[in-house]
């Protein structure tokens, strides 16, 4: 059992969430839904029958989706990052999340739902460790002029003279 899971605060969109996200991440499923009832109305404002939570699985990470309501919003200073092995990859997830999203610097986006993702090649993080100063940072010169993260153009940086 996962012993942490993150929650994550919609604004009445929880479902549409957890059903967008689960149709792009391999081995993703949709489990329990509560839903409001007619206890604390007068706390959450929700009409009771409306989702209050819906529990989903990304690749065997387990979420919360919480429609709690306007009061806050997503922020870049929490991100989920995604580990892609090829460029096939990071260019269908980035695909699919962008819609309706923005593309934001260095392999970061921002979904429809205003949650910021970092599809990042796994590559990228071995070439940035690697033990020559000089090509880790012609690599991250690289990444820096990058939206979606292009492996092809960090190999090239590397593998300069």
């Amino acid at each position: 059992m996962q012993k942490i899971t993150p929650f994550l605060w919609f604004d009445g969109k929880a479902e549409e969430a957890t059903k967008f996200y689960t149709s792009i991440f391999k081995n993703s499923k949709i489990g329990k839904i509560s839903r409001y009832g007619k206890e604390g109305q007068e706390v959450h404002r929700k009409q009771p029958g409306t989702v209050m939570t819906v529990e989903f699985d990304i690749d065997g990470q387990k979420f919360v989706a919480l429609n709690g309501g306007p009061e806050f919003k997503f922020t870049e200073a929490v991100s989920f990052a995604v580990d892609c092995k090829t460029q096939k990859e990071v260019d269908e997830l980035w695909q699919k999340l962008t819609e309706g999203g923005d593309e934001q610097p260095c392999g970061w986006l921002k979904d429809k739902f205003g949650l910021s993702w970092q599809i990042t090649p796994t590559v990228l993080n071995e070439m940035l460790q690697d033990k020559d100063p000089k090509k880790a940072g012609r690599v991250f010169a690289a990444m820096l002029k990058m939206k979606k993260i292009d492996i092809e153009t960090l190999k090239k940086a590397y593998e300069q003279r």
